[in-house]
């Protein structure tokens, strides 16, 4: 029956019979002859000893009947998938290997539209032998899928789904296998196949999306275990790659092939796996985690990690400090690797969060508690580190602006300040804004010939120089700090020393950068040299100021000199160290014998590197002698005993006087000889200020603003009311938010529960007041009419007082 069934089917093309399923079975279990052609083929390239390997002979001819017939690919497909399947239930591993190198060269070899249902056998067998218990079946698995991965097809395929493999890769890479060579060539097939899967699928947009966040929870964790496990490592003689360095490559390539919209996905589950895991307190994982993330994603898309680790920071305002500092340290480096200006339209938003969490962390430290709820306690030592692991972020960050920007940042901070008072315990609020401009202008110093209009704006110079004023010397020395920073263009400070600058006859030896003054710096100097000269006198006469705020005011000077120096700023600085020497000459109450010697020392410095500058050979020869009579009988006057550690200071100083004191008329006589305009050094120097006990006195924000206005001619007595109303909005808007907040929940309740006729009242009421106040503002501009002999006659009745704006003016007057 089965012979006449055969006899009568017609013949396919490639000489296959056609039968019914039926009748197919029966013809194969008597005769392997009248199998299919692709059957024959297959069961051909399986040799009878498994250790003999794949049949290469017969494997060509199946590959070359493949190529022949495209449509047969899923036949042959489903088949060597069968064959696989049973191979597996019957532990013949030997077979399972030549079915997966038969499988992986008819993939690398077809390449037609027909390959779709071919692949959806072989991801089959791929599943089957990741779902093994075998670790040889499940690499072996692994190493077909990489292959298939690495291939691009033709055509794109819309039904395919890769999430069982995301999954099973994500457990390999987590593998506690009982052997470790065992363990680590799973672990390092997991991470491969999790490669595989990224590269097939993020080439395709047609293909399944990766980057969803069911995915990336899996894919990032488990390459992030891997990353940070010390105990794994290449297996000897199998692989060249550790774990760890394999997971490095594999996520760096993630990495880089993210879109935009992609990054936010990729960073989430990182902050995750930190935050799970406490690795946020050690700092170097998470520090290597994300410098390998700025390092590997694009440029451009720099700004959105940095928005996704302050987001998490605000997240994270009530965990520990330890916890805290921990992301704020990731901030500071990732800060450092952007390029400059890459913070992106985050500027506001990146100081603002790093302020606000200076805040807490004050309130935190007061209070000892991050949370009082959950009994999160703290203490004034992780709260103090993580206050100064802000302020080095926030100059990390300015750092990567432009120069005119980090004025604007600077202000923005000031703005900031909180209120003093408020926290006692801490001392000057201004002390940690100071320190926080301090980091802009130190960690990275500025080079390069920039406009100092726009570097120091008065809006910010003002400010700044009144801070140099304050009665905490730290503050002081601080601020002096940033000034040098920022006028110091070319790097000379370093150069810049007492001891040195005194014993040298030759300055060339400082080989000092020098740019000839442009017309920007004139510009500047015209403009706010005279307010540089006053503060630099009034930080002298301050009498808590020590050997490091003379050394500063030193450099300060010389910069000065060297950087923004004209004929006319050379004159002034001359005038400003003779009065120096005046203001040590007085017998201030306020200034110690030490301060009195040191302002000596500080003028003689100066006169000697400002004269071999001028190059006025007269000048050089007067400065020159009396310091050498100075050695010989006052050496008290001059650094080298004055700005050391243990400072050789005499009992008085009756003896100052004659040859070794500068001369005024002297310096002034050869520089008029020399073309210089010695009109103004003939003037005595005099700061521009009335109330210098006022001056010398300040310790708070408060007066300092005062002073400001005070000292500013825009703030005359009539504009009292409003310089008034500007502190106090000042000093309000620390605690405007919490403020703001009630006031807008008690409006809302008010007008939720009170009766209508109430609201209505109160509306009304308030209407009135404001039309009282219309009506005072109108009377202030009613005036009498003008008369023409100047004022009323006596006896006569005034007239009534007409409002301006109804009075009329002949048109002569009218323009």
């Amino acid at each position: 029956h089965s012979r006449e069934s055969v006899s009568t089917a017609p013949e396919s093309n490639d000489g296959e019979l056609y039968t019914t399923p039926d009748e197919s079975l029966r013809v194969c279990g008597c005769c392997g002859a009248l199998r299919p052609r692709y059957k024959r083929l297959v069961d051909n390239i399986f040799p009878e000893d498994p250790e003999d390997g794949l049949v290469k002979v017969n494997m060509e001819k199946l590959t070359f009947y493949a190529l022949s017939a495209p449509e047969k690919l899923d036949r042959i497909g489903a088949y060597l998938s069968e064959r696989l399947s049973r191979d597996v239930a019957r532990h013949r591993y030997g077979y399972v290997c030549i079915a997966m190198e038969a499988l992986d060269q008819l993939l690398m070899a077809c390449h037609c539209q027909s390959i779709n249902l071919f692949v959806e056998s072989f991801l089959t067998m791929v599943r089957k032998l990741l779902e093994a218990d075998k670790p040889n079946l499940q690499i072996l698995g692994t190493n077909s899928f990489v292959k298939f991965a690495n291939i691009e097809e033709d055509t794109a395929s819309y039904h395919r789904s890769y999430d069982f493999f995301v999954s099973r890769f994500s457990e390999m890479c987590h593998s506690s296998y009982e052997d470790p060579d065992v363990r680590t060539k799973i672990r390092m097939a997991g991470i491969r196949g999790l490669q595989g899967v990224v590269r097939k699928t993020v080439r395709d947009e047609l293909q399944a999306n990766i980057w969803e966040r069911q995915h990336m929870d899996k894919i990032v964790p488990s390459l992030l275990f891997n990353l940070q496990d010390p105990t794994d490592s290449g297996s000897p003689g199998c692989e060249k790659e550790s774990p760890a360095e394999l997971t490095e490559r594999c996520f760096r390539e993630l990495l880089g092939r993210a879109a935009y919209g992609n990054i936010k996905n990729a960073i989430k589950p990182v902050l995750m796996h930190l935050d799970n895991h406490s690795l946020w307190e050690g700092k170097s994982f998470a520090v290597r985690c994300f410098k390998i993330i700025m390092y590997s994603i694009q440029s451009q898309h720099s700004h959105l990690v940095i928005q996704q680790l302050l987001g998490h920071l605000d997240a994270n305002s009530k965990s520990s400090a330890t916890v805290r500092a921990g992301i704020v340290e990731v901030l500071s480096e990732a800060a450092v690797i952007e390029a400059s200006g890459s913070v992106g339209p985050t500027v506001l938003e990146v100081f603002n969060t790093l302020l606000k969490q200076l805040r807490l962390s004050v309130d935190y430290e007061l209070t000892g508690s991050c949370d009082p709820y959950c009994n999160n306690k703290t203490t004034t030592d992780q709260e103090r580190q993580l206050q100064e692991a802000v302020i080095k972020t926030i100059g990390s960050f300015a750092n990567t602006l432009p120069i005119y920007q980090r004025a604007e940042v600077m202000l923005f901070i000031m703005g900031k300040i909180p209120v003093p008072g408020i926290y006692p315990a801490l001392g000057s609020p201004i002390a940690g804004w100071v320190r926080m401009n301090s980091c802009m202008y130190q960690d990275t110093p500025w080079t390069g010939h920039y406009n100092m209009l726009a570097a120091l704006p008065s809006s910010f110079l003002e400010p700044l120089l009144s801070f140099t004023l304050m009665e905490d010397p730290e503050i002081r020395l601080l601020v002096l700090s940033i000034l040098i920073s920022l006028i110091d263009r070319h790097q000379n400070t370093h150069k810049f020393t007492f001891l040195r600058s005194v014993i040298l006859s030759d300055i060339s030896v400082l080989k000092l950068k020098v740019d000839k003054c442009s017309r920007q710096d004139n510009l500047f100097m015209k403009k706010h040299g005279q307010r540089l000269y006053r503060h630099i006198f009034l930080t002298c006469s301050e009498e808590n100021s020590g050997r490091s705020h003379y050394q500063a005011l030193y450099t300060l000077l010389a910069l000065l000199s060297v950087e923004l120096a004209n004929e006319e700023v050379v004159v002034d600085l001359i005038r400003l160290a003779l009065a120096l020497q005046d203001l040590a000459l007085a017998n201030d109450e306020r200034l110690s014998l030490y301060n009195r010697c040191a302002v000596h020392a500080l003028s003689a410095a100066y006169l000697s590197l400002i004269s071999q500058l001028t190059t006025v050979p007269a000048f050089c020869q007067h400065i020159q002698e009396v310091i050498e009579l100075r050695q010989k009988e006052v050496p008290y006057l001059l650094p080298e005993d004055i700005f050391i550690e243990n400072p050789r200071v005499p009992e008085s100083l009756e003896r100052v006087e004659g040859e070794v004191l500068f001369q005024q008329f002297q310096i002034a006589e050869v520089l008029g000889g020399s073309g210089y305009n010695i009109e103004i050094l003939n003037t005595p120097f005099t700061p521009q200020i009335t109330d210098e006990d006022r001056l010398s006195k300040r310790k708070s924000i408060g007066d300092t603003i005062s002073l400001q206005m005070d000292m500013d001619p825009r703030y005359s007595p009539e504009r009292e009311q409003v310089g008034c109303v500007c502190v106090f909005s000042l000093m309000d808007s620390v605690n405007g938010e919490e403020q703001e907040r009630e006031k807008r929940r008690l409006v809302v309740e008010r007008f939720q529960t009170a009766p209508f006729e109430e609201i209505a009242a109160h509306c009304g009421a308030k209407s009135s007041l404001l039309q009282s106040k219309l009506d005072q503002i109108f009377e202030l501009t009613i005036r009498p009419p003008p008369s023409p002999s100047g004022s009323a006659s006596q006896g006569q009745t005034p007239t009534r007082s007409v409002p301006v704006y109804e009075m009329k003016f002949p048109d002569l007057c009218v323009y």
